[in-house]
């Protein structure tokens, strides 16, 4: 059958074809936060240029507003993706990688945004209210991913009360609520993000806490009481919407955030960051079995820090975002307190290998003079501030995107806007940023672009927080494939 002649969906067939064919990114969607939660405008998508032929490269061409407070926007998903592509000269309905889902985290509202119309201008064409994610006893929404048979799925981290829990909601094409999608008595104590590889029938799952906890910024106390906070990930079988395993990483694997499953579907195996200490697993599927293993891979030791007149205390790097290349080969983690972005050739899966590093801000810069560093277990000096055209970043290194081709590395400075106010205020005032890091593909390393920043200071309503970042073809994060 001559593919060319037939219809398919949208995407690519492989993560292969995907790096080696697939346009270079002309806009990048980022979802910002307005900290100000009086401010009416509230969070929106920006759209950024980042065509360097283009007059306005890395300046924000579109602001979609949702024209609501108290949202805070986090994650977005496509409704179609890889997992979509097909090849069928019958085809009566064929999927379009036309919208851009938004869920907030706080409001537990949804925005589908309308990408195709005009992609440089998006437009929000559909809201649901969070009422509906209510009546079926959960909220805060968190990760969108869609699935092969056109629906799309959304895994939550509360019920209707802010308690922890884990599920993910279902919806159809035309963004009806199918209800959630877990069956039987057994559930994960937390829900955050999820992959899925229908090959092995199976999907994973990790645990962020109770939204009640979390929402409101975090402090010492949390430290006191870890039991609304998760630690494990979860295994669930594809075919059956049923948890069969769950493995607890202990207080290494405290808060395990972004999972990721190999992008080559015929890999049963992957990655997941642990936040606040600073941990990275891989686990991998036993052979003849559906269960999985899972050993730490990566260990980022904390620092012993003394802030002010402050008792000292020992700072994990906070690892909030992690990405695999399309080829699977590299793993870049970030370190969201510590200030540096680690790139990680893979090859090797079992034993990850430093190739490149990078100092884009952090709590321990050199020219914080409230700062004292009394042991570092990594460094023997402190690192200096980062600036770019003249801007000293602020924050650290948080959600990152990866063009197709591996080459170039967008990254933004946002956590949580609550998060953001309590360890990285200077960020809030002045406003987040994206910067650029160009990829060394064929080598390894890492090398900052000097000529590339988006400042999120001087925004029509005041400085804004910037998150997570789409291309409109698809993206290292969201596409997953299914076996051929």
């Amino acid at each position: 059958m001559d593919s060319k002649n037939c219809c398919h969906g949208p995407g690519y067939p492989t993560p292969l074809d995907a790096m080696k064919n697939g346009p270079r990114e002309k806009l990048l969607y980022t979802v910002t936060i307005q900290p100000n939660l009086e401010e009416a405008h509230g969070d929106y998508l920006s759209t950024v240029d980042v065509d360097p032929e283009s007059p306005t490269y890395s300046q924000i061409i579109h602001r979609t507003f949702t024209n609501r407070t108290g949202n805070e926007l986090h994650h977005s998903g496509w409704n179609a993706c890889s997992s979509c592509y097909y090849v069928d000269k019958n085809a009566k309905r064929v999927p379009k990688r036309d919208k851009l889902v938004l869920p907030a985290l706080n409001s537990d509202f949804i925005y589908v945004l309308d990408v195709a119309s005009d992609p440089r201008k998006p437009e929000i064409c559909k809201e649901i209210d969070g009422s509906v994610l209510k009546s079926h006893n959960v909220t805060a929404p968190h990760t969108t991913h869609c699935l092969a048979d056109g629906n799309i799925m959304i895994s939550i981290m509360g019920d209707a009360e802010g308690n922890a829990t884990c599920d993910f909601i279902l919806f159809d094409s035309e963004f009806n609520c199918l209800g959630t999608w877990i069956k039987g008595d057994k559930k994960p104590y937390c829900g955050y993000d999820f992959w899925y590889q229908p090959y092995f029938d199976v999907m994973v799952s990790s645990e962020w806490g109770a939204p009640k906890k979390f929402r409101r910024g975090w402090d010492d106390d949390d430290l006191k009481d870890l039991t609304q906070y998760g630690c494990r990930i979860n295994f669930f079988k594809w075919s059956t919407h049923t948890l069969y395993q769950t493995i607890d990483l202990g207080l290494d694997g405290f808060t395990p955030l972004e999972v990721r499953f190999m992008h080559d579907p015929k890999r049963p195996e992957g990655f997941v960051g642990c936040c606040l200490n600073a941990k990275v697993f891989y686990f991998k599927k036993k052979p003849d079995s559906d269960e999985f293993t899972c050993k730490k891979v990566i260990d980022v030791p904390s620092k012993l820090v003394k802030f002010g007149d402050n008792k000292p205390q020992h700072i994990g790097g906070m690892v909030s975002d992690i990405i695999l290349s399309l080829d699977d080969r590299y793993l870049y983690i970030n370190l969201w307190r510590h200030g540096d972005l680690r790139q990680y050739d893979i090859t090797d899966p079992e034993n990850p290998k430093l190739t490149g590093q990078i100092f884009l801000g952090g709590a321990i810069c050199k020219d914080l003079t409230d700062v004292q560093v009394l042991e570092d277990k990594e460094l023997k000096d402190r690192p200096e501030p980062c600036v770019i055209k003249g801007r000293r970043l602020e924050g650290g290194p948080q959600m990152m995107q990866l063009s197709l081709d591996g080459k170039r590395l967008y990254v933004s400075s946002s956590l949580f806007s609550p998060w953001d106010k309590m360890m990285y205020p200077k960020m809030v005032e002045k406003g987040g940023h994206i910067c650029l890091i160009d990829v060394d593909v064929e080598n390894g390393g890492m090398k900052l672009n000097e000529n590339f920043l988006v400042d999120f200071g001087k925004e029509p309503y005041g400085p804004t927080l910037p998150h997570e970042m789409r291309y409109p073809g698809g993206d290292c994060t969201s596409d997953i494939w299914l076996a051929n």
